[in-house]
């Protein structure tokens, strides 16, 4: 759960390097069918009795099948976590690669590094948007 009741959910921006960021590691979603097609950051949702950042770890596990070093959380402009839909909020961290080949396992069908300045080109899902612009301003 979020600071505000909100179901939680975690993200990260994989960069191929935390001290110069060039490119980012987006994820085509595949399922469901109103979202496939669309790109996003990989992540999903915390668990009862689970921390943000485990979570987040497990998740790239499952999705990608990599491991990473967490950079810094990027908030919102209110400092707290992204709302993306009415009953989710969702914390993105900085990260890099640390071990493992990043492959579709779950819920993608594409993986791309992409180059910072061409993220926009992507056809996001709605409310990974801003979040995409405020990665741009933090990865100049």
């Amino acid at each position: 759960m979020s600071r505000d009741g909100r179901r939680l959910v975690v993200a990260a921006a994989i960069l191929d390097s935390l001290r110069s960021p060039t490119m980012m590691l987006c994820a085509r979603r595949s399922a469901p069918a109103a979202l496939a097609g669309k790109w996003e950051l990989p992540g999903g949702k915390v668990e009862p009795e689970e921390d943000a950042e485990s979570a987040l770890h497990r998740e790239l596990v499952e999705e990608l099948g990599v491991e990473v070093r967490l950079g810094p959380v990027v908030p919102a402009s209110d400092g707290g976590d992204w709302p993306i839909l009415d009953h989710l909020v969702m914390r993105v961290w900085l990260a890099e690669l640390a071990t493992g080949s990043p492959e579709p396992l779950e819920d993608h069908d594409e993986l791309a590094w992409v180059p910072r300045e061409r993220l926009p080109e992507l056809d996001w899902l709605e409310p990974d948007r801003p979040i995409v612009a405020a990665l741009q301003a933090a990865t100049a």
